[in-house]
């Protein structure tokens, strides 16, 4: 019998291939495995939840034991830890462990060949965090046309991973997961774009995506599906429904801020105070910087210091008047201060990973550079668009390698974006540093995921220091499972 890995992978209960696997796959495929010894460090529950959102709006989704988001695991850097994840739905899922350097088996991918967590059972996982950071788990299922799994769902859950020496300027920590719920599809829609930095379009990249759009409709086709929300939530209530985040003039506030949208990118202002950025997606930067609005792409996540200062009842919302109606906000309330929470619109900002560089930084030369670029197919997949990467859509079954790296070689990843859509670039397994934007270079960011504009260009510089299968993706839920991926294969 000839199998692939995908169909490997997804042989829930199969007997006769679980009797002479190791343990760990014996456990992943079903079969019954020996009683574990010894308690795990932390239990997470995977299972169908009712998540009230505002007295009015309850939603029925999937959690990570019973809430949203999932609890708050705090890990310390280099100390071996052991998880058990429990799955008590009826489908097998991954869970993906966002921003650690972690191997193959545990990642949470199984494009990289990562065993399933099986339906109505569990796996043990065990290996060592880091790096040092604010991190975060998801589910990392292909949800295609279901808006009630993958990303889509409540599966999402904050991770710090606590460093050996922490400086400890702040008085206290908030944490902070945006999220939107009840998804459905439409067609066409427009994604905030202007908000970049720096903003030059490349005239090639422009003419290609347009071209192909404007034959698309010329031809019949109408616009590829896009998904919208009807709710918005942070730390899962609606705005006005949840506790304040309550303060005391003069505290020094870290917010850590995570986006667990599956598709969108958010933004988040306070009126009269601003945010002192010192660390992206965990990593800190070179140059902490004040903003007056933090804009956060998908699976991105903020770390900044808030001064309270401007005593108050404050909202901390989307700049989206529809969206921050509809729920993405949370009140900021200062101590001795009540009475309705005020809004006030930051004026326009343009968002620029250089801010956090040093001045004149350059990353370093790479051994080698790889040219990509990502274009659209418009509704070319049964009304949804289809995704490519130098032409080529990520084949689900045969989940072949595209790129085959040399273990401690550094890359150099030139991303060319012939869509004019926004593309938060994520890669397994590794962190990158920025090189350049739009033909500007910079140096010393250091991320995992990285906002790619609408024809523009992007380098993305990263060691090969994890062996097996890594996982390179657009973050958008909509476009990776529609082709938007490629495994990297480091020997």
């Amino acid at each position: 019998m000839s199998i692939d890995r995908r169909d490997f992978l997804k042989l829930g209960g199969c007997a006769a291939l679980a009797g002479g696997a190791p343990s760990w796959l014996r456990t992943a495929i079903g079969a019954p495995a020996t009683p574990l010894a010894s308690k795990p460090d932390y239990s997470i529950r995977i299972a169908r939840s009712l998540i009230e959102l505002a007295p009015d709006h309850i939603v029925s989704t999937t959690t990570y034991n019973g809430e949203f988001p999932g609890p708050l695991i705090r890990l310390k850097e280099g100390q071996p830890v052991v998880i058990d994840v429990h799955n008590d739905t009826d489908a097998p899922e991954q869970l993906h462990w966002h921003g650690q350097s972690v191997p193959v088996d545990v990642d949470g991918a199984a494009e990289e060949g990562t065993p399933f967590i099986p339906a109505r059972g569990m796996r043990r996982l065990s290996f060592v965090p880091g790096p040092a950071g604010f991190r975060f788990y998801h589910s990392h299922r292909v949800a295609g046309s279901d808006l009630s799994v993958g990303q889509y769902s409540g599966q999402v859950g904050p991770v710090y991973i606590e460093p050996r020496h922490e400086p400890g300027n702040y008085d206290r920590e908030v944490f902070l997961t945006l999220k939107e719920f009840d998804p459905f599809f439409s067609k066409g829609g427009d994604m905030a774009m202007d908000f970049l930095r720096p903003s030059e379009r490349e005239p090639s990249l422009q003419q290609r995506g347009e071209s192909a759009m404007k034959a698309s409709l010329a031809s019949g086709q109408a616009k590829g599906y896009e998904v919208g929300y009807q709710a918005f939530a942070i730390n899962g209530r609606m705005l006005g429904s949840g506790e304040p985040i309550r303060v005391k003039s003069g505290e020094r506030v870290l917010l850590h801020v995570l986006n667990g949208s599956a598709t969108e990118i958010r933004s988040l202002a306070l009126p009269g105070h601003s945010f002192k950025v010192i660390a992206l997606d965990g990593n800190p930067v070179p140059h902490p910087t004040e903003v007056p609005v933090l804009w956060i792409g998908t699976a991105e996540r903020i770390s900044a210091i808030v001064k309270m200062t401007h005593p108050g009842t404050w909202i901390l919302g989307d700049l989206d008047d529809d969206d921050r109606g509809r729920g993405m906000g949370i009140v900021v309330e200062y101590a001795g201060h009540r009475g309705k929470p005020q809004w006030i619109k930051p004026a326009p900002f343009g968002w620029d990973y250089r801010r956090f560089a040093l001045p004149n930084a350059k990353a370093a030369k790479p051994d080698q550079i790889i040219e990509m670029t990502f274009a659209k197919q418009n509704a070319a997949d049964n009304g949804f668009n289809r995704w490519t990467i130098n032409d080529a859509a990520f084949d689900m079954k045969t989940m072949q390698p595209k790129l085959q790296l040399q273990y401690g070689k550094r890359y150099r990843l030139r991303m060319h974006n012939a869509s004019d859509d926004i593309h938060p670039m994520h890669l397994h397994r590794h962190a990158f540093e920025i090189a350049s934007i739009a033909g500007q270079q910079t140096g010393g960011v250091i991320k995992d995921v990285a906002m790619l504009g609408g024809y523009q260009s992007m380098e993305l510089d990263f060691t090969a220091d994890q062996r097996g299968l890594s996982l390179f993706h657009c973050h958008m839920q909509l476009h990776m499972d529609f082709g938007f991926m490629a495994l990297f294969e480091c020997a």
